[in-house]
């Protein structure tokens, strides 16, 4: 049997992780499992330290760090809080799909689930892909989903016959 705890919901706010996250409501609510939703931003110390003044890089590292959060918590609603014990994460790093993986290693997450945009050839040789790195390297199974994406939950097929 699968037994789902805690559910790991990895975002970036575009589309997909925005269907992602409707997945991970889905499997919370089923499961009666927390849900666990998780924004990276960027390290601006690590990428622009060496080209920009020092004094200037902590304040703005902090502003980023402000505005992910903002718009985390834009993401979830009361429901999620209520019936979900949704617990927003914001971390920092340069290697988003090892912030995810570490994090959900630490909070002993029984699943990730994430968008995924799928990009193919040079998109995907230049920017690699945040998901493909998550599902290497988590120690739980991970849910890749697109968006748009192929509808995942049918209505149940006796509900629909005895309405016919």
């Amino acid at each position: 049997m699968i037994a789902l705890k805690n559910v790991l919901v990895a975002t970036d706010f575009s589309d997909a992780s925005a269907t992602a996250l409707e997945y991970g409501r889905h499997f919370a609510r089923t499961f009666g499992a927390s849900l666990q939703v998780i924004h990276v931003v960027e390290n601006v110390m690590a990428r622009f330290a060496a080209d920009a003044y020092p004094v200037v890089l902590p304040d703005l590292q902090k502003e980023v760090e402000d505005a992910g959060h903002k718009k985390l918590l834009a993401a979830l609603n009361d429901e999620d809080y209520k019936q979900l014990n949704a617990v927003p994460v914001v971390r920092t790093s340069a290697a988003p799909a090892s912030a995810i993986a570490e994090y959900a290693k630490e909070a002993k997450v029984d699943l990730i689930i994430m968008g995924t945009h799928g990009r193919g050839g040079v998109a995907h040789w230049l920017m690699g892909s945040v998901a493909e790195r998550v599902v290497r390297t988590a120690t739980c199974p991970v849910l890749t989903v697109r968006h748009p994406e192929r509808e995942f939950i049918a209505p149940d097929a006796l509900v629909s016959v005895s309405k016919a």
